[in-house]
Parts: C-alpha cells; structure tokens; sequence
C-alpha cells in the first residue's frame, strides 16, 4: 500500500512539473508576442548571385545557383523585412500557419526573382523543416505534400510581423514582388554604367549616387570580400522610397561598418554552376541527402 501511494505521488509530481513548464512556455511565448512593437518601416534585401554564388561548394536542384537555365543574372529578392530605426527587428510575430496553396500562382515569379541561392532544410520559426524552392516540388506542392522552407521562414519570421500594413500570407509575397519590379536596381546601375564585370572595380559612391538619383533615398550596400552581396531598400509603411542609413557622413557609416564595403567594390558576373557537373569545383548532391542536413545551409 505505501509503494502505491509512493507511486501515485511521484506520478502525480511528474505531471505537475510538466504542467508548470508547459504553462511556463506558453507564457514566454506570449509575452514574447507582446513585447515585440509595430515595426517602424520595411527593408527590401536583394542579393548579388554574381557573389553569392561565388561561395557555393555543394549543389542541390533548389539551389538557383546551380541552374543551367532560367539562372538568376540581376539582382534577386531576400526578403521583405519589417524593421525598427535601431536597427534591430521583430521576428515571428504570430503562428500564423504557412499555406503554399495561397501562393501558388506566384510561383513562377518567386523561382525567378525570389529564388533560394543555397541548399539545405531551414527551421521555421516554429521549429518545422522545410525545403527549398525547387521545380520539381511544385507538383507536390500543389498536393500540399511539399513545405517551401525557404520561402516558408520568409514568411513566418518577416512576414508575420508586417502586419497592419501587410495583412495575409498572399500579399506580403505579391508586395515584396511589386515592390522589387517597381525599384529596379539592376536596370538603374546598368543605365549608369555599373555592369556585372569579373575585372573592373566601382566606386561606392557611384553606386550609392546612382541609387539616391533614381529613388531619393539612401540604400544599404553589404560586401563580401570586396564585392556587393547584397543592397538594402529601405521604404515607409506607404512603400514610399526613405534612407537606410541615418546620419551625415552615410558613406564614411558604410566605408567603416563592420559589414560594409570598400570605396571600390565589384560586381562580378554570374557564372553559371550547372552546366558541367564532373569539372565544376563543387559537389552536386542528391536532394534526398540534403534533407538529412537538418537547419544548416550548405553552401
């Protein structure tokens, strides 16, 4: 008899304990929810793949990098970021549940301009895997039996917090589409003379000019290795072109940041990955092995 009392009370502390910490996580999850504020204005991030692509070591069929047709050779879409003016971001604002039906006329569009530029299976803010954008998951999406991880993360942790402004899944890819075919970066520096080129250098300032001519506003440019990875568009809540970097001296903030770029950067040609998969210096490995990679990127 006292064994079984003794049982009945060591269960019964056991649950006890795991009530106490799932309310405990539920209450960090909302207090987490609560504390992040409305965002103050959205970020447009577009990447390089003339030098993103340049640090890919393994490819995948999701990975743009790596297409032989249909390759991204202009500026392509990161995300559409809701951001504070301190720099920092809300992330994964709500649980609101990710549906690839919802997008899939949009589908073409997103594997074209917003395409996956890496290989692997990210987790989703809610602790899913997901995969890349890839053609031949498009049937399977339609079957809902496919997530896009990529596009899905985008979603989860930008996405969800640019509400009021962006109230749905559908609209938040559409705006980010919009937005990036009305702000044409690449057309603007090719008009002013800055085209892809594995040999000349340009200078920031140029770049950074030709930019604030085009749409009044200020961007953001990040370098990798003295090439442009990325250039940042920084718009108000009314999409409304606005500075990314506050201050007087925003060049000498870029020349000196941490993150930021040379006086004279490159913008190097993209150099199709796919077209010779035995001499080419990466690895080309089989989606099914990449599933297995887990939350890690491979490059």
């Amino acid at each position: 008899m006292a064994c079984s009392s003794l049982s009945v009370s060591v269960q019964f502390k056991t649950i006890l304990l795991l009530v106490c910490v799932v309310v405990s996580v539920s209450a960090s999850a909302i207090e987490q929810t609560q504390t992040q504020r409305e965002f103050d204005y959205f970020a447009l991030a577009l990447q390089w793949p003339g030098t993103f692509c340049q640090r890919t070591r393994y490819c995948c069929s999701s990975n743009a990098c790596c297409r032989r047709s249909n390759a991204p050779t202009e500026f392509t879409i990161h995300g559409l970021w809701p951001d504070y003016n301190d720099g920092s971001w809300p992330a994964c604002c709500t649980r609101s549940n990710f549906d690839e039906k919802l997008i899939s006329t949009l589908h073409d569009d997103l594997e074209k301009y917003w395409p996956s530029l890496s290989c692997g299976s990210p987790s989703t803010c809610h602790g899913g895997k997901g995969s890349f954008w890839a053609h031949e998951l498009f049937i399977l999406m339609l079957l809902g039996m496919a997530e896009m991880g990529d596009i899905q993360w985008q979603w989860e942790k930008h996405g969800t917090c640019s509400f009021p402004v962006i109230r749905d899944e559908y609209n938040y890819f559409l705006t980010g589409l919009n937005v990036y075919f009305k702000y044409n970066v690449t057309q603007v520096l090719e008009d002013a003379g800055y085209i892809p080129s594995n040999t000349e250098k340009y200078p920031l300032g140029g770049i950074v000019s030709a930019i604030e001519n085009a749409f009044h506003a200020t961007p953001k440019l990040v370098c990798s290795k003295g090439s442009v990875e990325e250039l940042h568009l920084c718009f108000y809540k009314d999409f409304k072109p606005r500075d990314c970097v506050v201050g007087s001296s925003r060049l000498n903030d870029m020349v000196s940041s941490k993150s930021s770029c040379p006086r004279y950067v490159s913008l190097p040609a993209y150099v199709s990955l796919g077209l010779d998969r035995v001499k080419a210096p990466f690895h080309w490995m089989p989606d099914i092995v990449l599933k297995g990679l887990g939350s890690k990127y491979v490059l």
